[in-house]
């Protein structure tokens, strides 16, 4: 986040911008540099996705 004065402190419009722009940003994943907690998270993510995706197919097959 950049200031205009050194010394200033952010307001909170300040920083949910700089919290935006920084959602926007491409990042890659280096298999190399992850570490114990970062695979776990991607197995829970890779998890959570699983069960969204059958609750999803479950709820339209129930529908028909």
């Amino acid at each position: 986040m950049r200031r205009a004065k050194k010394g200033k402190i952010a307001d909170k419009t300040e920083k949910l911008l700089a919290l935006q722009s920084a959602k926007l940003e491409d990042v890659e994943f280096s298999a190399l540099e992850a570490d114990r907690e970062d695979l776990e998270a991607i197995r829970r993510s890779e998890a959570a996705d699983k069960r969204q995706l059958k609750e999803m197919f479950d709820n339209h097959k129930n529908e028909n």
